[in-house]
């Protein structure tokens, strides 16, 4: 019988004493550091040949005080992670977000009727269109637990379809992942790990875009392949008996939301447009770089524009709407954020927090219940949050001991001979494994890029591909490793058995890592832009 897999919080601290245990062991060293302007951007990068020993620190109780500097040393992740959690609480509690997705359900469903998309199988554009919606929320904006609460509409409908719960599963949670591990803008890995590698944040975006359609290119083709299968003959799915709960199950309670809009709504919608108006005025323009490239476009100007168009239909249909609308608004400020004005931490926190804030307030939600339902989303993300302060705390220790230097300098020189393949291969394979015992993206950037990307200079691989072999390892085994509360969380409302998910889940996973190794040989072996 198999032993019940330590907390991650376990685990982390027992790889903080093994830190301190090495610093008793492993002789102290420095490489000299200097601060280079790279595309505008300052970096501090290790000086080639430079490594010299030291006396090392050894640690002892500093186990414990590694916790509180750890906690220092990530404050600013932290402080994003609970304000992104508890804004994003407060929409999920207007079931917005419900309400788009099923009426976009039944807007692909009234597609039947017509000739050239029953030709192309409607269930199967209906799958394809969930999956990319579902992708591109994980690539954008990291959606991960808020997966689970779709499971239990998407599901019934994949059985209602004439397919399974893993199909269902699959629209949602695998699409989400796919998206999470292709991310192009997601705040929570590529913003972080970028952010820690001295990288401009969101950088290297043409190929990540390519990589998003390839991986989900492949990714939708073998669920279509797979639905069609259990289409044809629905006993072939290893769920076909244990799915007879949903079979037997009523219609989503989705259908019994009350749609209309409160007057609070349009009184957002007016603070909102005036803000949005002075700020049109005083950036009319804005220069948007992207890699190495720039242009200066009225993006401020037409956002606020379609912004003030968008919202009146949304309007006067329903609140529920209006909140989509907010989101939809808040990614396009995020972008031009980011992309046209160096936005950072404190920024993007400040916008999902004005966002969760502003969407209950046109959701009639009084000052105490908007407090509540931030202090709710904060405290359900507080362990993702707890855990990058606790990683920062192996990190204090190997800083403090002395020893980190001496670790890049054996790896490095070991790895030496392995080329640029090699090196990001390895890398790759580390962060694969890393994701196994730590599912947690912003605890693995946190953990693992202050040590790869000064030792990717030391091998010649560019940070960049760092980065991606991170985002790569980190991603894809969200969809089988135990560890994984929310993929527990999804597949028990899917009512689908760990052990048969795994069965299912195997192969496809066997395609998505190899495939992830072949995308990143591109990033070593030819010039692209912000590599």
């Amino acid at each position: 019988m198999f032993r019940k897999i330590p907390h991650t919080y376990v685990i982390i601290f027992y790889v903080i004493i093994i830190a301190a245990v090495l610093t008793w062991i492993i002789p102290g060293g420095e490489y000299e550091r200097e601060i280079k302007i790279v595309n505008g951007v300052e970096r501090t990068v290790i000086e080639k040949d430079s490594f010299h020993y030291i006396e090392r620190n050894i640690q002892t109780w500093q186990v414990f005080s590694a916790l509180f500097k750890g906690f220092e040393k990530q404050a600013g992740i932290i402080v994003l992670i609970l304000m992104i959690g508890g804004g994003f609480w407060i929409m999920n509690a207007s079931k917005s977000i419900d309400v788009g997705i099923f009426s976009f359900l039944k807007f692909t469903k009234r597609l039947e009727n017509k000739k050239f998309f029953k030709a192309l199988g409607i269930n199967n554009i209906i799958i394809t269109l969930v999956m990319i919606m579902f992708s591109i929320f994980g690539a954008v904006f990291g959606m991960s637990e808020e997966t689970i609460a779709f499971v239990i509409i998407v599901v019934p409908l994949a059985i209602s379809m004439g397919y399974d719960s893993i199909v269902g599963v699959c629209m949602v949670y695998v699409a989400a992942h796919m998206g999470f591990a292709a991310a192009v803008l997601n705040p929570f890995t590529i913003g972080i790990a970028q952010g820690i590698a001295d990288l401009p944040l969101f950088s290297g975006l043409e190929y990540r875009i390519f990589c998003w359609f390839v991986i989900n290119s492949i990714g939708i083709a073998w669920v279509l392949w797979y639905a069609k299968k259990i289409k044809k003959n629905p006993k072939r799915s290893l769920m076909y008996e244990l799915d007879s709960y949903w079979r037997k199950r009523g219609t989503s309670e989705i259908e019994s939301i009350e749609y209309q809009t409160s007057k609070a709504a349009w009184v957002v919608y007016g603070f909102i447009l005036v803000s949005l108006v002075t700020f049109s005025f005083i950036y009319p323009q804005s220069e948007i770089k992207i890699g190495n490239a720039s242009r200066l476009i009225p993006a401020i100007p037409i956002a606020t524009a379609l912004f003030a168009i968008s919202s009146i239909p949304a309007l006067l249909k329903s609140g529920h709407y209006f909140v989509l609308n907010l989101l939809v608004f808040t990614i396009v400020f995020l972008v031009i954020g980011v992309l046209g004005y160096g936005w950072y931490l404190t920024e993007i926190a400040t916008l999902f927090f004005a966002m969760g804030i502003f969407s209950g307030i046109a959701m009639s939600y009084n000052a105490n219940k908007i407090t509540k339902l931030f202090i709710e989303g904060s405290k359900d993300i507080l362990s993702a949050a707890l855990v990058v302060g606790l990683a920062g705390g192996i990190l204090v220790i190997l800083e403090d001991g002395k020893i980190i230097d001496t670790i890049l300098h054996s790896v490095s020189q070991s790895m030496s001979g392995l080329g640029k393949v090699g090196s990001v291969s390895v890398m790759y394979v580390i962060q694969t494994f890393i994701n196994v015992i730590i599912p947690s993206g912003s605890a693995k950037a946190a953990l693992t890029m202050p040590v790869m990307a000064p030792f990717s200079d030391l091998v010649n691989v560019s940070r960049q591909a760092t980065v991606m072999a991170f985002q790569f390892g980190d991603g894809f085994t969200n969809m089988i490793t135990p560890t994984s509360g929310v993929l527990i969380g999804a597949l028990g409302i899917a009512k689908i058995p760990y052990e048969k998910w795994v069965k299912w889940i195997i192969p496809f996973m066997a395609i998505l890592i190899i495939l992830g190794w072949l995308l990143l040989l591109p990033t070593v072996l030819m010039e692209l832009n912000g590599f």
